[in-house]
């Protein structure tokens, strides 16, 4: 029995020597209190010195690695390591949590910083991409995470200086991070010339960006912004570890023992070299400093903490000293003195006085150390080595007096024997070793029992014994000091031993687990005095047990604090201190031990805080005095409401299935029926396994819950009400304090929270993502604004919400038992309790965490409810015996018998309580529970007389109990509701079935009536008229399936599961015959039609017999079915029976012998049905959904009137169709509220009623027929079905390429050009001549006899003197992206401003100046943009773009939100819409941002932009959705349009709430592809779709169709919010009434359209926006346009080409004009200085290329299809046209001197034309053998020689005009060129990057001074390089806005501009040059 209980002593920590110095830094501080804080294994110490006393952090459950100190210096934040990692943030004066961080990294937690204000913290992880992560730690809310580097990140800190900047270094790097919103933004530092990029360790910051960093050379770099400014060098011997910034200036440690100290520029103060003082030794490594006004702390690699002061430096105080680096496992204690020794693998022995918690002595010796012992005189200290050898010392001055080494193997264990004679040795040589200590040391015996290494041994009393232990588990007795074995067990018998260390024998049985066999305890010591054994194990934790412990698994208490493994812990001599050594952790505790009589007094004394609990829930020791487990409780733990198919599962089956049933899809679907059903009446009420579910509302309603509904029941009316927002088993409900709002928790994969309202049933919140399986317990806080949860999952979380933000508070593991019941303490929010199945604990909130504590109650009982009481500390719970425990604090006062058998239920009152329980009786109790004041029994007798329904039986057990309204209302287990009125009688309310499955229903022939059958044993009778309850009730002896009335209604037949039936009379239900013919169980039971003669009973064993009712015997027999029998039904006549088998069989047999007919498909439709209740067969075969292969259909019945069938599912869904439904899958109407499967469907008589029975919901619920005229549809009225039609509203070209699109990543991106061949950054280099020759280049001698090399270039048209260009600014973009986005054009400013986008630029147009301002922050192409509408945001704009996965990386898409006039960033929104942003929408107050995703889910997201939060997210639907938009006078509603699909959208709380449009109310709508979004007034909602037609919607309902509002796609919608008049656009030709603008009235009904003057055969307006009086268009063809509403007058604003790529590009000789070529076929000429387009020719042919004449004065333009024409400039004609080539030209030249073209075409040629001899363009000559076809051609400066750059990598030089190719390398280095546009060539071998392995620099161009080149390449960066560029990978600047792929980028003259020209993006941008000042 002693072990059955954990000892009463425990164990306080006192001491940690130590300091953790290896593999951490930075983590050593004085806090404001002049304390020191640092961590030690997993235990954060703070340690005063003055009074040398230590406090503990006992927080975590693994090795600490991280600490960083508030700002305030009060708070301390911990990081761990570990699978789950998390950080702590605790008060260092308190050692109590304040918050825990955790959820977001793996492996562990490398560093933290604080910011300034010390609100932020930043943390980096361990795992492989090291994250950053930034929290509001307080609410331990993660504000940002972003993926920190790819390699090691060693140190981070905040920008002290600057908001929202953090710098974070590391191996080989450091990145300069900005926040905005959710999203870290890194820039990666420029090491430049300054410095070698090197690992950085430490980093501190100052004013003005200047960031001070520590290299691992030991040099300091310092940076300014990004760059590199300079480096102190040698600040350091070697690396430095560790920065600390101060008022006074910087200290930094280095790895060569050095402290120094600088002042605030780091203008050096001092050094401080701790190897030379008197402490100090060769070898010492600073890893932390800390400089405080005249104090610096230094911790060193080896453990040990000095503290300076600094005005006399030379002295430092060693205050803390550990064991270095290396295993730790010698422990010694003194025998007489309060001494301990250690030994390590550091080689050091050192000895610990335990009072003066100091070393006192420390000796280094030769070999690592094992083990020690110390004789029983005190005199010698024994050391065992890891070499084989030991060592003794004397203690007292630590000489040596032997060194003996017999062993190769380490010494494990040593002992001296008690009478000192002996010392014994064991090795890991198998064997143990005795010396004689007077002999000195002369081996005198030696024990070989063992196979295997010695790990533990203990000498007898009298010295005469040995025992070990070894690594075998073998357990052996030597007799002394000869070494032989004992093998006679029985003179053992009466040994006693001195010591017992051994973990091995029957006395520590208990140590070990119970059915286990591992080997992870490595020490035990036994302080036999007090009876406790102290146990040491792998896992870190120290175990106290009662000794001896004879059986396994005995109880303990344990106590955290070492993180990894401890390797031996030993009592001190007088049995007051335990001292545990660790092993990796190296450190040593000493622990207090506090004996079981002060361990009362102690009880006052707040526990320290862990997070394990330290009494065990590990031990599971039988306790005998457990009672026996009640058979409620033990059936309520076992539930697990596991689903086989979750309705969250349903979309991915629908979507895998639609797969299969394409074909059949196509067909024509039968139509939804027109009328509908209501749910009217629920018969049940669920306690059978929920507690505590029933409560008065406000106004005296009723709320409860049971099967997916919550039901508000007013019991005046006997009327319900039903919140049907769930989809499965509710199964908690909580009553908010004001009882106005209820929570209510359901079954699910992951199972969600509604908050709801009684009065409205509209749902507050909806709280989910947290707890999987299910929700079983709730609770609300007293202020009504916090809730608790407890999910089903394992470890039944739990999470504490703002349930009104529907955000998570906090979360943490709950128990590993089943949770009862959660309880937020009324008076302090921040606490909670739960109680459950064998605990009761506490809680309170800490940040994003809890922690809790057990209850102490000696034995644990299972809880089950639990209430407060009048004061914070009281705590009052019902036990499953029948106590009421009665706690304060976490201590159990007392406990008071209240019930017999389980207390289910207990409520507070002001004065008082009540309780209920298994017994039936309601006890009310005085506010201590010292007097029970009454107590009602539930009895029969005392029903009301007026009380409707009848009780089942006397005192039913008790699940739920509430007070109000001078009533006590009582839930029973048997599914009824009473209210027990003060004075005693009883009123029963609600009634329903018990537990277990419900099957058979019937309805009366002609009245109001039905029975209900079930595997409860009852048969119920039950009246449908408005008085709604039970009319009788008869107890069966087994549970039944099916009954059926007579059809004179006289009689009742009920079919029993045993394989009996019998028939009852109706009204009595007294028996009238039985018979028992089968043995499985009879599945249904029907009378025949007309006088009833016969009875058919089906049975599970595949028979139908049939009885004569009259004479009641058996007249046939129906054989032949190879299945159990499901349904039954006759025709009218009497004669058929219809039957369907589990098999999906379908038979049919004559009455009444019962013979097989076979009757073809076409016949049995013609047969006259008297019921039909079968679900197989032509005339129904439309039920079956479309996953069948999940479901089935169980019932069906139809209508009496033969239009409507009912059906219902396993899904618990109860569908109407349309009669007879043939085809598949036929539409219908499906109402939720049974959870699981619905088991049986009729209808009344009269079809005024459907009735439903639902399986394991036990309900029946009673719905109302609505026929068809009834036009009242309410909410939830039905789902559409499943399969949409395919027909989607035709087919459009651009909506077909908006929805296939696939946008590609700039990163990513690949060749535009099929190049082959080599790259030329690497191609080898062939020797020049002179090289051949051995010739260095550059190294000519002085005076050449050679000419001078010519120039590269010729530089004659530039005037002053060159200069080169350093930079380019943006000035121009011609372009709009209007081909594949939409509703991205608006009006700023009253109008005054536009804003547009093209490539990843935000466009500002200013309409009065044409100036553009260009927001440039997008990383990759904007493909959305919207603009706040509200005032308190004016020109907000939030852009959406592309991104790659969702990783949170830098790649991932994101939304920027700025300011258009500032073009101020506000916030970024790093999103998981991976593939991109392709809608965005504010809300009406302007704070929420929506938007949508390109992800294959089509994620939906709601954002609070402000700071960065996501609010809300889910998937939008399974194909693309174009936009969605709030409403605009909403912040909660949104609707979202796309491929077939319409949503309307409720935000609640966190949830994202959604309807489909519903069709059904208009003949023949079918769901087309929707484009388009506008909104009215009276919650109007109009959508445009691909047909053309508008549709208007009222909530989710369609009322109107404006028929082909459009002749062509409404591509865009735009609501005014002054005037609330619409405009639309879309795709028409231009005719006189029609146009593709059209501005309406609020309702859609009135318009007027407008024509735009474009000149294009068919208009396609993208986007549409309305100002005062204008109308804004963007049009697809690149085009924006500003209609006057009053004139109609059209002003096109912004031109573009429509369709690119733009390949050709040619710049004006003279003037700062240019022209594109693009393959839309048409050309454009763009003037710069005046802004726009002058003029446009179309070509009818895509263009390919273009270029001036040498004068201006003509133009040759070559063509995709291989032509080329030269025109004219003044006049625009035509001078000659030639088509020489079937293939696209590349590129066209004139000669400098206007006398030759040069055309090269992709067929590998450039053909050469003599324009001197007229337009009619002979060729006269043509360059042959080129590799590949032609890219770039440029003539030399004399116009003799031609170079061409190829796409095969080659550059190739001819002669003009000959044609003949010219090889000689030093020729043509001697060429001057004319121009250069190559991308290849040694000159510019500099322009390739390293990442251009699939990608190419597509395009180049030399500027007129020969002095810069500028490139265009495929990532779509336009770079600036030096020219000539010969070295690899030259410097550059580099310029981003244009989309993937730039074809063309050209110099204007003078240099005064670049042009580049966009290939996707189909844009011009114009940079202006910035030249270097002279």
């Amino acid at each position: 029995m002693a072990d059955r209980t954990a000892p009463n002593c425990h164990l306080r920590l006192e001491w940690v020597y130590g300091y953790r110095g290896h593999q951490c830094r930075n983590n050593l501080y004085y806090t404001a209190a002049k304390e020191i804080v640092y961590f030690v294994a997993g235990v954060g110490v703070v340690y005063n010195t003055r009074e040398h006393k230590q406090k503990f952090y006992l927080g975590h459950n693994d090795d600490i690695i991280s600490l960083a100190l508030h700002p305030e210096r009060v708070l301390v934040a911990t990081g761990q390591v570990g699978k789950e990692p998390y950080i702590c943030v605790w008060d260092s004066y308190t050692v109590q949590t304040v918050s825990i961080l955790k959820d977001v990294h793996t492996h562990g937690i490398a560093c933290l910083a604080f910011d300034l204000e010390g609100q932020c913290l930043v943390s980096v992880g361990l795992d492989s991409k090291n994250t950053i992560c930034v929290w509001d730690w307080r609410r331990g809310k993660v504000l940002a995470a972003a993926p920190g580097h790819t390699d090691r990140i060693f140190d981070i800190s905040w920008d002290l200086y600057q908001p929202s900047k953090l710098v974070s270094c590391g191996v080989k790097h450091i990145k300069f991070w900005s926040l905005c919103g959710n999203a870290l933004t890194p820039k990666r530092g420029v090491f430049g010339k300054t410095g070698d990029l090197q690992t950085i360790l430490c980093l501190a910051c100052a004013k003005d960006e200047v960031t001070y960093s520590g290299a691992l050379n030991g040099d300091i770099y310092v940076w300014k912004g990004i760059n590199l400014m300079r480096t102190v060098q040698g600040a350091h011997g070697s690396g430095i570890f560790s920065m600390n910034a101060c008022e006074e200036g910087f200290a930094t440690g280095g790895r060569d023992g050095c402290v120094r100290l600088w002042d605030l520029n780091f203008k050096p103060i001092t050094v401080i070299d701790l190897r030379e003082t008197d402490q100090g030794y060769k070898g010492l490594s600073v890893r932390s400093v800390c400089w405080r006004g005249d104090h610096i702390l230094v911790g060193t690699q080896d453990s040990e903490i000095f503290e300076v002061v600094v005005h006399d430096r030379n002295k430092p105080f060693l205050i803390m000293q550990g064991h270095c680096e290396g295993e730790l496992w010698a422990l010694a204690l003194h025998p007489t003195k309060p001494l301990a020794m250690t030994g390590s693998d550091d080689r050091s022995v050192r000895i610990w006085s335990l009072i003066d918690h100091a070393l006192i002595a420390r000796c280094n010796m030769e070999e690592p150390i094992r083990c020690a012992a110390v004789s029983t005189d005190g005199i010698h200290l024994a050391l065992g080595m890891k070499d084989g050898s030991f060592t003794v010392l004397r203690v007292r001055d630590m000489t040596e007096v032997v060194h003996i080494k017999d062993r190769k193997e380490a010494i494990h264990e040593l002992k001296y024997s008690p009478d000192g004679a002996h010392l014994a040795v064991g090795s890991n040589d198998n064997s143990v070793d005795i010396y004689g200590v007077v002999q000195r040391y002369k081996k005198v015996g030696e024990c070989i029992g063992s196979s295997s290494f010695i790990t533990h041994m203990d000498w007898s009393t009298d010295s005469k014994y040995l025992q070990t232990n070894d690594g075998s588990g073998r357990r052996l007795f030597y007799r002394m000091p000869s070494g032989k074995e004992v093998t006679n067990r029985e003179e053992l018998k009466l040994v006693q031993w001195a010591s017992w260390t051994c973990v091995l024998g029957p006395e520590v049985n208990g140590i070990w687990p119970k059915y286990s066999d591992i080997n992870d305890i490595n020490s035990v010591d036994a302080n036999f005095n007090n009876q406790v054994l102290v146990t040491a194990d792998d896992y870190g934790l120290v175990k106290l047990l009662r000794y001896p412990c004879v059986k396994k698994g005995a109880k303990f208490k344990k106590y955290l604090g070492h993180s990894a493994h401890i390797t031996n812990a030993r009592w001190s001599h007088d049995y007051q201190w335990i001292i545990t050594i660790g092993g990796a952790d190296h450190s040593v505790f000493q622990w207090k031990f506090v004996p079981e009589r002060k361990s009362k007094e102690a009880l006052h004394i707040a526990p320290q805080e862990t997070l394990a609990d330290s009494n065990s829930e590990e031990s599971d020791s039988d306790q005998s005095d457990v009672p026996e487990m009640d058979s409620e409780i033990e059936q309520e733990t076992q539930l697990t409401y596991r689903r086989q198919v979750y309705k969250e599962d349903l979309p991915q089956l629908k979507e895998q299935c639609k797969e299969k049933h394409r074909a059949t899809a196509m067909k024509k679907r039968e139509r939804a029926p027109g009328s509908g059903v209501k749910l009217h009446f629920i018969h049940g009420y669920r306690g059978y396994d929920c507690r505590s579910n029933l409560f008065y509302t406000q106004t005296g309603e009723i709320v409860y819950h049971v099967a997916a509904v919550g039901v508000v029941y007013n019991r005046q009316q006997n009327t319900q009400r039903f919140y049907m927002g769930h989809d499965d088993d509710i199964l908690c409900l909580a009553i908010h304090p004001l009882k106005d709002f209820v929570a209510t928790g359901q079954v699910g994969r992951d199972s969600s929270i509604h908050i709801w309202d009684t009065e409205t049933l509209k749902p507050m919140s909806v709280l989910k993502g947290f707890h999987q399986l299910g929700v079983c317990a709730l609770d609300f806080s007293a202020d009504g604004k916090r809730l608790a949860s407890v999910g089903l999952d394992d470890n039944h979380t739990i999470v504490l919400w703002d349930w009104r933000k529907g955000e998570k508070l906090s979360a943490m593991r709950g128990s590993k038992d089943k949770i009862f019941v959660v309880k937020i303490n009324p008076y302090l929010p921040d606490k909670l309790i739960t109680a459950g199945v064998k605990h009761m604990k506490f809680w309170h909130k800490a940040g994003g965490g809890l922690i809790g504590r057990k209850g102490n109650m000696g034995k644990t009982e299972t809880m089950m409810c639990a209430v407060y009481g009048w004061s914070e500390e009281m705590v009052f719970s019902g036990t499953c015996t029948g106590d009421i425990c009665i706690w304060r604090d976490m201590f159990l006062m007392k406990t008071v018998k209240a019930h017999d058998g389980p207390v289910f239920s207990m409520h507070a009152l002001e004065k008082g309580f009540v309780t209920g329980g298994k017994d039936g009786i309601v006890a009310l109790w005085d506010d201590t529970f010292e007097r029970c004041l009454k107590t009602y029994a539930i009895k029969r007798a005392v029903l009301a007389p007026g009380s409707k329904g009848l009780l089942l039986e006397d005192n039913p057990s008790i699940r739920a109990i509430s007070l109000g309204h001078g009533h006590i209302l009582v839930g029973t287990k048997n599914g009824e509701i009473l209210e027990v009125d003060k004075s005693g009688p009883i009123t029963l309310l609600v009634q329903g079935h018990m537990e277990g499955e419900v099957w058979g229903l019937a309805t009366h022939p002609h009245l109001p009536l039905c029975a209900t059958v079930s595997d409860d044993k009852t048969l119920r009778i039950w009246d449908l008229s408005p008085s709604h309850c039970m009319l009788a009730v008869r107890k069966l002896r087994k549970g039944g399936r099916c009954c059926c009335f007579s059809p004179d209604g006289k009689a009742l037949a009920v079919g029993l599961n045993d394989g009996s039936f019998l028939i009852v009379n109706a009204d009595t239900l007294e028996d009238l015959v039985s018979f028992h013919h089968r043995k499985d169980i009879i599945s249904d039971i029907r009378f025949s039609p007309g006088a009833g003669k016969y009875l058919a009973v089906a049975s599970g064993d595949s028979f139908v017999d049939i009885y004569n009712v009259m004479s009641s015997k058996r007249v046939g027999v129906c054989k032949g079915c190879l299945n159990y029998i499901t349904h039954l039904d006759w025709d009218k006549r009497g004669k058929l029976l219809q039957v369907n088998t589990g098999a999906k069989e379908q038979f049919f047999f004559e009455a009444p012998r019962g013979k097989r007919q076979t009757i073809p498909a076409t016949e049995v439709e013609k047969i006259d049905w008297s019921t039909w209740t079968c679900v197989l067969g032509t005339s129904v075969e439309g039920i079956w959904p479309v996953i069948s292969e999940v479901t089935e259909v169980t019932a069906a019945c139809l209508s009496n009137d033969r239009k409507v069938l009912a059906t219902g599912d396993d899904l618990g869904y109860v569908k109407l169709f349309r009669y007879p439904v043939k085809g598949k899958y036929a539409k219908f109407k499906r109402y939720v509220a049974h959870s699981t499967h619905v088991t049986n469907v009729r209808w009344t008589h009269d079809d005024s009623l459907l009735v439903t029975v639902g399986g394991g919901d036990t309900c029946l619920m009673i719905w109302a027929h609505e026929p068809e005229g009834h036009r009242e549809f309410k909410q939830c009225d039905s789902e559409e079905s499943d399969i949409e039609s395919e027909d989607d509203g035709g087919y459009d070209s651009d909506v077909t390429r908006e929805n296939e699109i696939n946008y590609t990543i700039k990163a990513l991106s690949t060749n535009m050009r099929p190049m082959t061949g080599v790259k030329p950054h690497l191609q080898l280099k062939e020797p020049s001549v002179d090289e051949r020759q051995g010739v260095v280049r550059g190294s000519r001698p002085p005076v050449s006899r050679a000419l001078p090399q010519p120039e590269k270039l010729q530089t004659n048209n530039v005037g002053k003197k060159k200069r080169p260009i350093e930079d380019l600014v943006l000035e121009l973009v011609f372009g709009y992206r209007g081909n594949d986005c939409r509703n991205n054009v608006h009006y700023l400013n009253e109008g005054s401003d536009i804003i547009y986008h093209t490539a990843s630029v935000g466009i500002v147009l200013n309409l009065t100046t044409s100036c553009q301002s260009f927001y440039v922050e997008h990383s990759d192409d904007i493909l959305c943009l919207t603009i706040n509408q509200h005032p308190k945001f004016p020109n907000v704009v939030a852009t959406g773009q592309v991104g790659d996965t969702g990783d949170m990386s830098a790649t991932s898409p994101s939304i920027h939100v700025w300011d258009a006039m500032t073009k101020q960033t506000l916030s970024v929104l790093r999103c998981f819409h991976s593939g991109g942003v392709c809608s965005v929408s504010f809300s009406a107050t302007g704070k929420l941002l929506l938007s949508v995703g390109l992800d294959p889910e089509h994620t939906v997201t709601i954002w609070k932009w402000q700071e960065g939060a996501k609010v809300a997210s889910r998937i939008g639907h399974t194909q693309r959705i174009f936009v969605a938009e709030f409403r605009p006078d909403s912040d909660t509603h949104f609707v979202s349009v796309g491929i077939k699909h319409v949503r309307f959208w409720t935000l609640a709380g966190r949830a994202l709430l959604s309807k489909k449009g519903v069709l059904s109310t208009i003949e023949d709508a079918r769901m087309q592809t929707m484009l388009s979004v506008a909104f009215g007034a009276n919650n109007l909602t109009f959508t445009g779709t691909i047909s053309g037609d508008v549709c208007v919607w009222k909530e989710h309902i369609l009322v109107r169709i404006v028929a082909k509002a459009h002749t062509g796609p409404v591509f865009t919608m735009y609501t005014t919010l002054r005037d609330g008049l619409i405009v639309t656009g879309g795709k028409e030709r231009p005719s006189k009434e029609g146009g593709a603008l059209k501005l309406w009235d609020q309702e859609l009904k009135r318009c007027r359209a407008f024509r735009l003057e474009t000149g294009q055969i068919i208009d396609c307006v993208r986007s549409v926006c309305r100002g005062k009086g204008k109308i804004l268009v963007g049009t697809r063809n690149a085009e924006i346009i500003e209609v006057g509403e009053k004139n109609a007058a059209c002003n096109i604003l912004v031109n573009g080409h429509m369709d690119g790529p733009i390949w050709g590009l040619g710049t004006h000789p003279s003037r700062d004009v240019f022209l594109s070529a693009a393959e839309d076929g048409t050309v454009r000429l763009w003037d710069i200085p005046e802004k726009k387009m002058l003029n446009k020719v179309n070509l009818g042919h895509p263009a390919c290329t273009i270029s001036y004449s040498p004068e201006g004065d003509m133009v040759a333009i070559g063509m995709k299809n291989g032509e080329f024409i030269i025109l004219l400039v003044a006049s625009l004609k035509i001078w000659g046209k030639k088509r020489d080539r079937r293939s696209p030209i590349q590129d066209i030249r004139f000669s400098p001197n206007s006398r030759y073209l040069a055309v090269g075409s992709t067929e590998c040629a450039v053909d050469f034309y003599d324009l001197t001899l007229g337009p009619q363009l002979n060729r006269i000559n043509c360059c042959r053998d080129i590799p590949s076809f032609v890219m770039q051609m440029d003539f030399s400066a004399d116009s003799t020689y031609v170079q061409i750059s190829t796409g095969a990598y080659k550059r190739l030089v001819y002669e003009v005009p000959s044609g003949k190719q010219v090889t000689e390398q030093t020729h043509i280095d001697r060429i001057t060129w004319a121009t250069w546009t190559s991308v290849l060539g040694d000159e510019v071998v500099g322009i390739w990057s390293r990442n251009t392995d699939k990608a190419d620099v597509t395009c180049a161009c030399v500027s007129h001074s020969g002095l810069n080149i500028v490139t265009g390449d495929d990532f779509g960066m336009v770079k600036l390089f030096d020219f000539p560029c010969p070295e690899k990978f030259a410097k550059h600047k580099r310029f981003l806005g244009h989309s993937a792929h730039l074809t063309n980028v050209r110099f204007t003259n003078g240099d005064r501009f670049v042009v580049s020209a966009g290939g996707d993006d189909r844009s011009l941008f114009v940079w202006r040059c910035v030249h270097t000042p002279h």
